[in-house]
């Protein structure tokens, strides 16, 4: 192999166990040249590529379960399916894709990076988010959003009840229906900014086919932050 050329890896878990594949990933973030990997017959495994902290780029061949690329810090990780609950969960940076749909609180405390999700998500989408962008090509389900402080949810398709119920400073960019807005979430203005940060969004989401004046801007109402006995029933 000559200096300048990448490795391919390719793992196959039904003959490899996740633990040996987990550990060699972990081991790439001192250095090692093996940047592509390609997981095959993931069957649903959980915790798949958790904590990885490399710039390396990972291929799932198949749907995975619990907490797929949790923790994952620089690199890129595709899934080619599903995705079980809490998929990147507390992410910190690097991208993650979804082709198909992910399960209850995707990318949940993420504190940076962007997670895309082709399909639709489920409930608790961006719980806790801290930093974290989350593009999702279809539909979100109730509660998503909860306590988020900061970051960027895009839904391309509908919002469940609840929608950014107790949320702090994240924003919210929903194109189509809402059916309910949590305590101290309401719809906001789009303002010049928001178009631009949205179309940025998008864009490097890899969706080319929307306009930014098809979404409506939600974020909070700012009335929840301290306690107020005037807002004692928004508790």
């Amino acid at each position: 192999m000559n200096d300048g050329e990448t490795l391919m890896r390719k793992v196959d878990l039904s003959v490899t166990p996740l633990r040996d594949l987990n550990q060699d990933l972990h081991r790439q973030s001192s250095g090692a040249n093996e940047k592509n990997w390609e997981v095959l017959n993931p069957m649903g495994f959980h915790a798949i590529a958790v904590g990885v902290d490399a710039p390396i780029e990972i291929d799932i061949r198949g749907s995975v379960g619990y907490y797929c690329a949790g923790m994952n810090k620089q690199a890129t990780i595709t899934v080619h399916g599903s995705a079980g609950p809490g998929v990147a969960e507390n992410m910190m940076s690097g991208k993650v894709r979804i082709t198909g749909d992910a399960s209850q609180y995707a990318g949940a405390t993420g504190r940076g990076g962007l997670l895309v999700i082709d399909g639709n998500a489920a409930s608790r989408c961006g719980v806790s988010m801290k930093g974290i962008d989350i593009v999702v090509k279809g539909n979100i389900g109730h509660m998503s959003a909860f306590m988020a402080q900061s970051g960027h949810l895009v839904v391309l398709g509908d919002a469940g009840d609840a929608l950014g119920d107790s949320i702090y400073e994240a924003k919210l960019f929903v194109r189509g229906s809402v059916k309910s807005l949590g305590a101290d979430c309401i719809e906001k203005e789009m303002r010049p900014e928001h178009h631009d940060e949205l179309g940025k969004l998008l864009e490097t989401a890899g969706v080319s086919d929307v306009k930014t004046s098809e979404f409506k801007r939600y974020g909070s109402a700012r009335k929840l932050y301290s306690f107020n006995i005037d807002n004692a029933d928004a508790y």
